[in-house]
C-alpha cells in the first residue's frame, strides 16, 4: 500500500473519532434527528477505517502453504465489510432515525453552537478529505476519477475519498435541515435531513461495494501490463509467437501472469529451458506487481521433444 494511503486512513481515524463525539454530544443536548444521524456517520466511519487499517495489515502478511500466493486479497475482504456497515448500519440507522421522528415529530432546540459544531466538523472531514484527495491524484496520472476507480487495484485509494465525501454532503444536509426546522419552526425538516443521510450514506456503500466487487472475485491486471508482457516476450529471439496472456491480481501489489509461448522449432530443450528463465526475469522487471510469471512452452508438446526439468520455469500445457 502506498504511504499516502497509509496517512488517508489515519487521518481519517482521528478525524471521525473525535467529530463522532462532539456530534453525539450536540445531539443529545439539541434532540436534532439530523445530528444524531452525524453522529452515527462519523462513528461507522470511524470503525471502517480500523477495518480498512487491518485490512492492510494483514494483507501483508508473508505467503505460506496455505496462501501460496500472499494474503492480498484481505484488503478487498475488509474492503467490502466496510461497505455491508457503511449501507446497513450507517445508512439504514440514519433513515430508521428519520423516519421515526417523521412518525412522532417533535421540535429540536439547535442553538448558534449546534452550527459550530457542524462547522468544525466540515473542517475536520475537509481536510481528512484533502489527504485522501492527494492519495486519489497520484493514482490519477491524468485519467479520469470513474476511470481511474475503475481500473485501480488498491481501493484504500479511493474508499476513504469516497467516506470523506459522503461525510461532506451528510453535514451539509444536517445543517440545511436544522436551519430550515428552526426558520419553519418544524421537525419536518430535520427528520428529513436525517433520511437523506442515510441515502448518502447507502449510496457511497453501493459504489464502494461494486468498485470492490470486481477486485475480490478476481480481476486482470491493466492492459498497459499484459500489453508490456507481450512486448517483451514478442522481442526474444528465440519465441516464435505469444499466445494467451493470463493475469490475475492477489492484491494490488501481487500478479500472477501466465504466458502461452511458442519457441523456434530448431531450439533444442536446454535453451527453452534458460530462454525461459530469461524471459521470466525479464517480464518481472517490467513491472513490480508481476511476482509470479509461469511460462507455457507449448512448442515443445508439439514437438514431441522432453519439457524442461521441473524448477526452470515451464509449466505443462493448461496448469498455473
Amino acid at each position: 500500500m502506498r504511504e499516502e494511503s497509509r496517512i488517508a486512513i489515519l487521518a481519517a481515524i482521528a478525524a471521525n473519532l473525535v467529530i463522532a463525539a462532539v456530534k453525539f454530544v450536540a445531539a443529545a443536548l439539541s434532540g436534532s434527528s439530523a445530528m444524531l444521524s452525524e453522529g452515527i456517520h462519523s462513528l461507522v466511519d470511524t470503525g471502517d477505517g480500523v477495518l480498512l487499517w487491518l485490512g492492510v495489515r494483514r494483507s501483508r502478511r508473508p505467503p505460506d502453504e496455505r496462501h501460496p500466493f500472499g494474503h492480498g486479497k484481505e484488503l478487498y475482504f475488509w474492503n467490502l465489510v466496510v461497505a455491508v456497515l457503511v449501507f446497513a448500519v450507517g445508512g439504514g440507522m440514519s433513515a430508521y432515525e428519520g423516519i421515526i421522528h417523521l412518525i412522532d415529530p417533535h421540535p429540536a432546540n439547535p442553538g448558534a453552537w449546534v452550527y459550530l459544531v457542524l462547522g468544525a466538523a466540515f473542517l475536520f472531514e475537509g481536510t481528512s478529505w484533502l489527504f485522501a484527495w492527494r492519495s486519489f491524484q497520484r493514482e490519477r496520472e491524468g485519467r479520469g476519477v470513474w476511470e481511474t476507480i475503475g481500473s485501480s487495484k488498491d481501493p484504500t485509494s479511493f474508499a476513504i475519498l469516497f467516506e470523506d465525501s459522503a461525510a461532506l454532503a451528510g453535514i451539509l444536509a444536517a445543517f440545511l435541515g436544522i436551519w430550515l426546522s428552526h426558520r419553519l419552526r418544524s421537525p419536518i425538516p430535520d427528520a428529513v435531513a436525517s433520511i437523506v443521510i442515510g441515502a448518502i450514506l447507502m449510496i457511497t456503500a453501493s459504489l464502494l461495494a461494486r468498485a470492490t466487487r470486481r477486485l475480490l472475485i478476481g480481476e486482470s491486471a491493466n492492459p498497459e501490463i499484459v500489453a508490456e508482457i507481450r512486448r517483451v516476450a514478442a522481442e526474444d529471439g528465440a519465441v516464435e509467437r505469444v499466445g494467451r496472456v493470463w493475469t490475475v491480481h492477489f492484491g494490488p501489489e501481487n500478479v500472477l501472469a501466465q504466458i502461452e509461448l511458442f519457441f523456434a522449432g530448431h531450439l533444442r530443450a536446454e535453451e527453452v529451458a534458460r530462454a525461459i528463465d530469461r524471459l521470466q526475469r525479464r517480464i518481472k522487471e517490467t513491472d513490480p506487481t508481476l511476482t509470479h510469471v509461469f511460462i507455457e512452452a507449448e512448442s515443445l508438446a508439439a514437438l514431441g521433444r522432453p519439457a524442461p526439468r521441473p524448477g526452470l520455469g515451464c509449466t505443462t500445457p493448461g496448469a498455473i
